[in-house]
């Protein structure tokens, strides 16, 4: 006889989404493996649970990124080597080691450093994760020596921000643990992972979402703070945020969620600002000084031109641009058949930012890959974006390698740049257009389609309206969840007292 709690494992086991039932590419991929789970993994119970399996995947697959980075380790990343862009390696770290102050033992923000940059350009988070590096870095050997141990020692701290990512991916759709695989599998997260100090935000903001998921609204708000004073893109996340919560009501939890968030802003930022302020800014100013860059349309339309735009009026197409991003989102959010699930808006509203931004970094994908498993958990979709952007990776270090390389022009031209850049902002789009006709249409959006409504969207998750515009935004209350019971008519009133059409 089975016991309680080997019974009760089991039916949990047994309410969880199976990728290898639900999704024909991850039943396909499984082959490889020995095929789709079966009934006895089901029923069984085992130390192998879904969120160790993908934590432990997480980090071997993050190894295999530390591998690629081999042929850079001895050399290729010294000042001017060509190697670190032909063996698609380089790293900003190392460089930045001895380029930003940390091997001389200068404070980030308080002490200017030689040259032209004057002081560290990164938010003070992370200048803090930077430094906590430094201090573990042997100061012995030469510099050469001290910069892969810099590099080696930020890989490890950013290989705990890569698992935790995997981790509460994992946890923040209940149902869906195994999700957080295409999170751990991803080709292009582990390239990109230690380009940059990225992860950190990342990480942090993937906390926040978990926490949102489990209803603790300051809490996501503290950890959304703190990933913002780590990286500037979080805070974006309170944008559809506030749409969702005016659509259902939920002042109260977004009050808390943002207060979180600036308070948690404040206690990290206010002391530096106060006491060193002009290297505190130098973050912002940089932002918005510096011009067209790697990866964006603009480049493509600067490098074609024979009289490019000037910076500033980039800056501005660019804020009108996501401006006009945030509008239709919120004209979604307000106008969708039924309110959408959160993933999918912070997905869309980070995406847009990146995607009309005069800088698309390869490192970039980083903000997104989280966030896209949870908004559109649908493997050949996510594939097919991966494989945009894994074209891209490539693409951007042939480039810097053809134009490097003197006149023996080894690598990309620009021309074939620019069809790099082109197909990872088609791939970036098409997610979005998938996303987009999920919103649209319910009954496609696959994490609605087994039963849920809103996994990530903690006091938002089967929520009533009391906001909506338009004749399609009409819920009926206590409605079927898509796949269970009859499916519902959205552009017809339900039975009895509907929900308020206040707005309309």
């Amino acid at each position: 006889m089975p016991s309680a709690e080997t019974t009760q494992a089991s039916a949990r086991r047994s309410d969880l989404v199976q990728p290898t039932r639900a999704d024909e590419v991850a039943a396909s991929g499984s082959e490889l493996i020995g095929g789709p789970i079966g009934r006895h993994a089901l029923l069984g119970t085992s130390w192998w649970t879904p969120v160790r399996v993908i934590a432990l995947v997480a980090i071997g697959m993050f190894a295999l990124g530390l591998v690629q980075k081999a042929p850079c380790y001895n050399g290729g990343w010294f000042f001017g080597a060509s190697s670190q862009y032909t063996h698609a390696c380089y790293s900003d770290i190392p460089h930045l080691y001895n380029g930003r102050g940390f091997a001389d033992g200068l404070v980030p923000y308080f002490d200017r450093l030689p040259g032209d940059m004057e002081y560290l350009e990164y938010p003070v988070l992370t200048g803090v994760f930077m430094e906590v590096a430094a201090w573990l870095t042997p100061g012995s050997g030469s510099i050469r020596d001290q910069e892969q141990w810099y590099w080696m020692v930020n890989a490890g701290m950013l290989m705990v921000c890569a698992a935790i990512i995997a981790v509460c991916v994992s946890r923040t759709h209940a149902r869906r643990p195994w999700d957080g695989l295409l999170v751990a599998l991803a080709p292009a997260f582990a390239l990109t992972a230690t380009i940059n100090w990225d992860l950190l935000a990342v990480a942090l903001t993937a906390a926040a979402m978990l926490m949102w998921s489990r209803g603790r609204s300051l809490a996501f708000g503290v950890l959304l703070g703190l990933a913002t004073a780590a990286k500037l893109y979080p805070f974006l996340l309170l944008g559809p945020l506030f749409v969702l919560c005016w659509r259902a009501g939920k002042w109260r939890e977004f009050g808390k969620a943002f207060a979180g968030a600036a308070v948690a802003w404040l206690v990290v930022n206010l002391p530096v600002m106060l006491l060193a302020f002009d290297g505190w800014s130098k973050f912002y100013t940089f932002s918005q000084e510096r011009g067209v860059d790697f990866g964006s349309f603009w480049l493509i339309m600067a490098q074609n031109s024979s009289n490019p735009m000037s910076t500033e009026l980039v800056n501005a197409l660019a804020m009108f641009l996501v401006l006009l991003s945030c509008a239709g989102i919120a004209a979604l959010t307000f106008t969708a058949p039924r309110r959408p699930r959160f993933a999918q808006l912070a997905f869309l509203i980070v995406a847009a930012f990146i995607l009309t931004n005069k800088v698309y970094s390869p490192q970039y994908v980083l903000w997104l890959v989280p966030l896209a498993v949870l908004a559109r958990p649908k493997w050949r979709d996510f594939l097919i974006w991966q494989a945009c952007e894994v074209a891209y990776f490539l693409g951007i270090w042939m480039y810097l390698a053809y134009t490097t390389s003197g006149d023996a022009h080894k690598g990309l031209p620009t021309d074939g740049y620019h069809w790099a850049i082109g197909l990872h902002l088609v791939g970036t789009a098409y997610l979005c257009a998938v996303v987009v006709r999920d919103i649209l249409m319910p009954e496609r959006d696959v994490v609605r389609r087994e039963g849920d409504d809103d996994p990530s969207g903690g006091v938002l998750d089967g929520a009533e309206d009391v906001f909506v515009l338009g004749t399609l935004a009409r819920p009926p209350r206590h409605a079927a969840p898509l796949g269970e019971g009859p499916q519902v008519n959205w552009g017809e009133p339900a039975d009895g007292p509907g929900p308020s059409t206040a707005g309309q």
